[in-house]
């Protein structure tokens, strides 16, 4: 009995130290302790250029041209690394998909007591030590064994339904990669977008601040003017109201810049109060088809969505066929070893082993199978639905990227053409005010008109930079073996 309770003990500690092992550490679970443990996997920028070891990652401390930005939202966006992530799914599922092809192998050991006679009979026979005089089986009395032993099956046959899962892992690879190819190419137009959305308002902050410097100073001759009695109280009334005016677009400007500044770092993939600056790339990131029916041309053959629409096709097309393999019959091969003892002093001689083939056919399930089919039929007809879909959208996509560049480029002509008449007005008109033939009313009318005009333009400039980025992307110019970028 020593033997009994030896196996109860190591299998009470067994169960004790799951339990026990699995509750105890209540900090490994914590919010705080898995972002430690795994911080590497959320942070992927390189280290600033230190050696310093203890160095902080995800920081940026230099200044940051188009084509530094587009380097680091690559690396470091959060987006592109749940992708990645999800890239690595995908591949360990393709990877658990071949463990049905290779046979599954088991050891075991068991300890069994009691008084049922059948239990009795075939234990005893397969210890090879069953009682040469009669024995009552109705009654064998209490008995106890041992048995130790290895066993082993595979799948032969199960209608193709493990050819056709791998399969369908190695489309959810394919699809899982192409998925990656989309969220980067939309990241990286919005990344353009957004470094041009910095420039822009920095460059509208200036005009802000030129506005006030230039309101101040007349400002100042105003009130020097109207205390010798040279000008109306009106008058400085009007460039007082002027000057909180510029203040206000001046702040407005700048906070403009500050939620530019945040949401490139986002994209960046750091903390929004990280400081960095921006070094102005004015010249194309990129080069696009010159017309919009080489650009759809080259979508189709480019764009991860299109890809992936008929992958998912194929792969619903593998689930129909899969869900049919339900209506035939499995082959399985299995083999044990095994031997038996009460006293558990295994011999070789008193070995057993069994081999067999197993067959079976489910005749009726039910209608499972018939559902799983339906299911998988109507799963296909939505993937025809998502491919048409996704082919129309990347058509209008191209369309409307092109229709806006022509709408910015034309917007920037008519603006550049409007700054210089403006500047030429303004010029004018302030001659004219300092030498007394036009009022402040015509002074600060002109000086607003070459303001606006100037952010017009420089709104424009930069909108038609988005622009191309964002038909770089309709095209799927960064997911594509033509890639192009340039500063």
């Amino acid at each position: 009995m020593p033997r009994v309770s030896l196996l109860f003990l190591v299998s009470g500690l067994f169960l004790l130290s799951t339990v026990f092992g699995g509750c105890a550490p209540q900090d490994r679970y914590r919010y705080e302790t898995i972002k430690s443990e795994y911080a590497d996997f959320a942070c992927n920028l390189a280290r600033p250029a230190t050696d310093d070891p203890s160095a902080p990652r995800c920081a940026i401390n230099s200044q940051l041209g188009l084509k530094d930005v587009l380097e680091i939202a690559q690396a470091n966006n959060p987006d592109l690394l749940m992708a990645l992530a999800r890239i690595e799914r995908a591949r360990a599922m393709l990877a658990k998909s071949a463990a049905p092809f290779y046979p599954q192998v088991n050891f075991y050991t068991e300890y069994i007591q009691g008084d049922a006679p059948s239990a009795y009979l075939f234990k005893a026979i397969d210890q090879r030590k069953l009682p040469q005089a009669t024995v009552d089986f109705n009654d064998p009395g209490w008995f106890e064994n041992y048995e130790s032993g290895a066993s082993a099956g595979i799948n032969l046959f199960n209608g193709g339904k493990d050819f056709l899962n791998r399969k369908i892992a190695e489309t959810g690879v394919t699809i899982s990669e192409l998925d990656r190819d989309g969220i980067k190419n939309r990241i990286m137009a919005t990344a353009i977008a957004t470094y041009y959305d910095v420039l822009a308002a920095d460059q509208f902050t200036m005009v802000a601040k030129e506005s006030l410097q230039t309101t101040r100073s007349q400002l100042e001759i105003m009130d020097v003017r109207f205390r010798s009695g040279g000008a109306l109280k009106t008058d400085l009334l009007s460039l007082q109201v002027r000057m909180a005016e510029s203040k206000e677009r001046l702040l407005q400007s700048r906070n403009r810049h500050r939620l530019a500044q945040a949401a490139l770092a986002e994209i960046l993939g750091v903390e929004p109060d990280v400081p960095f600056s921006i070094a102005e790339t004015r010249s194309y990131a990129i080069d696009i088809p010159g017309d919009p029916l080489s650009a759809v041309g080259y979508a189709l053959l480019h764009r991860p969505e299109l890809a992936g629409a008929r992958e998912k096709l194929r792969q619903s097309k593998m689930a129909l066929d899969a869900a049919k393999a339900g209506y035939l019959p499995t082959l399985d091969f299995m083999t044990r070893y095994y031997v038996d003892d009460p006293a558990m002093k295994y011999n070789a001689n008193r070995d057993n082993w069994t081999a067999g083939l197993y067959l079976n056919w489910k005749i009726f399930d039910g209608f499972a199978t018939r559902s799983e089919r339906a299911a998988s039929l109507a799963q296909l007809q939505e993937a025809m639905a998502a491919d048409r879909k996704t082919l129309l959208a990347v058509k209008f996509d191209v369309k409307k990227a092109y229709f806006n560049l022509d709408e910015a480029e034309e917007r920037l002509r008519v603006a550049s053409s409007n700054v210089q008449t403006a500047a030429e007005t303004f010029r004018l008109v302030k001659r004219q005010y300092e030498g007394g033939a036009a009022n402040i009313t015509r002074y600060l009318e002109a000086e607003l008109a070459h303001n606006q005009a100037r952010i017009r333009e420089t709104s424009a400039f930069f909108d038609r930079e988005k622009a191309r980025a964002q038909i770089a992307r309709s095209v799927g110019l960064w997911t594509g073996p033509g890639e192009s970028k340039k500063e």
